[in-house]
C-alpha cells in the first residue's frame, strides 16, 4: 500500500512526512486554490524539494483541449523537473493527451476517474497511475469498490504496469475500502489519518495503560528505571 498526501501546503507536508509512511504529493487547482496565489512553480519545487525525488510529486494541467494540455505538461516538466506524474483527466481530449505524453516518455496520472470504461481507457492508453474519485463516485450513486475491483481485475490480467492511485475520500473508512477492493495506492488530506489514530476508544486505551504503570511505578518511566 502506498499513502500520498493530497495537498499543497509546505507546513504540513513537511510535518506529516515525518510521521506517516509517505511515498509522494497529489495536488490539482482546486488544492492549490487553498493556498492562495502562490508563485506556483517555486511552490511546486519547493514540495519537490521537501518530498525528494525519490518520491512521487502530481501536479494537474488546466487546459481542456489537448494541445493546451500538452503545452501544460511541457511547462510542469520543464519548470519542476521530468520526474513529475502530469496529472491529466481522462476526457476525450485528456486520452489522446496521455498516448502522446506516454510516447515521450513522460509519466502521467490519469485523473477525475469515475467509471470502469474511463480506466480501461487510460490503462491501455499508457498511464502509470489512474485515479478513481471514491467519495464523488460514492455520492453519486456509482459503486466505487466495485470501480476499483474492476481495474484491480483487469490490471492483473493483462497485466498493465498501471497502478490504481483512489482519491477523492472524506474518511479513513473510505480510503479502508479502497484498499481492500484493490487500490495499490490512496491519497488523502492528512487530517484523515490523523482524525483516524485520534479514535476515543484508542486514546483511553492508551490513558489506561499510563494510569495502570503509574499505579506501580509512579512517573518513573521505563527509560529511567
Amino acid at each position: 500500500m502506498e499513502y500520498l498526501l493530497d495537498t499543497a501546503n509546505l507546513k504540513d507536508i513537511r510535518f506529516y512526512q515525518e510521521y506517516f509512511p509517505v511515498t509522494g504529493v497529489t495536488s490539482n487547482p482546486t488544492i492549490i486554490k487553498k493556498e492562495g496565489k502562490v508563485d506556483f512553480f517555486a511552490h511546486m519545487r519547493e514540495i519537490r524539494s521537501v518530498i525528494g525525488k525519490e518520491k512521487s510529486l502530481h501536479i494537474q494541467v488546466t487546459a481542456k483541449d489537448a494541445d493546451g494540455m500538452l503545452k501544460d505538461a511541457d511547462a510542469i516538466v520543464q519548470k519542476v523537473d521530468d520526474k513529475v506524474y502530469v496529472k491529466v483527466p481522462v476526457t476525450l481530449e485528456g486520452i489522446r493527451v496521455i498516448r502522446l505524453l506516454k510516447a515521450r516518455g513522460i509519466h502521467v496520472t490519469a485523473t477525475a476517474v469515475y467509471t470502469k470504461q474511463q480506466g480501461f481507457l487510460a490503462m491501455e492508453a499508457g498511464a502509470d497511475f489512474i485515479a478513481p474519485y471514491y467519495n464523488r463516485m460514492e455520492a453519486g450513486c456509482i459503486n466505487p469498490d466495485e470501480v476499483i475491483a474492476g481495474f484491480a481485475a483487469m490490471i492483473e490480467k493483462y497485466e498493465y504496469p498501471a497502478k490504481i492511485l483512489a482519491a477523492s475520500f472524506k474518511n479513513a473508512g473510505q480510503v479502508d475500502q479502497a484498499f481492500l477492493a484493490g487500490a495499490q495506492a490512496a491519497t488523502m488530506d492528512p487530517q484523515i489519518l490523523v482524525q483516524a489514530l485520534k479514535m476515543p476508544s484508542i486514546l483511553k486505551a492508551v490513558d489506561d495503560f499510563t494510569g495502570d504503570w503509574i499505579e506501580i511505578f509512579g512517573d518513573k518511566m521505563i527509560s529511567e528505571m
